[in-house]
């Protein structure tokens, strides 16, 4: 017989069972006990010449199906008003179904695992654009209570619609150089627009009037710098997919 799967890959009697079952082509409710004893034997006999350590757990399995093969050949003696002795196989099937089962389970979670340690989840974060130009910034503590991920999304859908409204001129040649974004600008920008004017203003809003992506990204710094300053305040408008912003006085 080829033994062409290594003995120590079994993880047990009934994972061996399970393999010259498959092997073998053979329905798991119809067992062929004599056939699957008989391959059982042979593998049992090259892993007591590997001296595995848990090879008592073969043998009594050895043994159990021994003792299967025994009772399916002696002859069913009639019944006398008792019941009719069961399958001899039904007790060791209910168990390979078992094993069976979980051992698909655990395969399940093994893939799942393995799927998982491809992927790196990163903390709650601002866009990329704005990560590279703010200052540093406890944005745990400044953005406490607030929905940093909504945050987030907004901010890309307004960059990506400005991307999308970008002169195609530009986006044929390439990169244009454009006059720098000052901060203090867009400090004055967002003052004017928040501080001075009362009432609650349309953060979405405020962002989209920027006219490129810099201005976006300055605009957004901006504005965490007048929270910082205690300026203004930034809380999330339940009615609507935004934020607000008012002045903090």
């Amino acid at each position: 017989m080829d033994l062409s799967v290594k003995l120590e890959s079994f993880e047990g009697p009934l994972d061996l069972l399970l393999h010259l079952i498959d092997k073998n082509k053979v329905n798991i409710y119809d067992i062929p006990i004599a056939l699957i004893t008989e391959q059982y034997m042979e593998y049992l006999a090259a892993m007591q010449e590997e001296r595995l350590e848990n090879l008592s757990e073969f043998l009594v399995m050895a043994a159990t199906l021994l003792d299967i093969k025994a009772r399916m050949l002696l002859p069913k003696p009639e019944p006398e008003g008792e019941e009719e002795e069961g399958d001899p196989r039904a007790e060791l099937v209910a168990r390979l179904l078992e094993y069976r089962k979980y051992k698909q389970l655990s395969g399940e979670l093994r893939e799942r695992q393995e799927g998982s340690e491809r992927y790196y989840y990163r903390e709650k974060q601002l866009p990329r654009e704005v990560e590279k130009y703010r200052p540093p910034v406890d944005l745990d503590k400044l953005l406490d209570g607030l929905d940093v991920e909504k945050l987030n999304r907004i901010c890309q859908e307004i960059l990506q619609r400005n991307a999308e409204k970008e002169d195609p001129v530009r986006s044929h040649f390439g990169e244009i150089e454009r006059e720098a974004v000052k901060i203090g600008d867009r400090l004055d920008y967002v003052r004017e627009r928040v501080v001075r004017k009362k009432g609650r203003h349309s953060f979405r809003s405020l962002l989209g009037q920027a006219a490129s992506r810099l201005e976006i990204v300055v605009t957004f710094i901006a504005i965490l710098e007048l929270i910082k300053q205690g300026e203004i305040r930034l809380t999330e408008d339940s009615t609507r997919d935004d934020f607000s912003l008012e002045g903090a006085a």
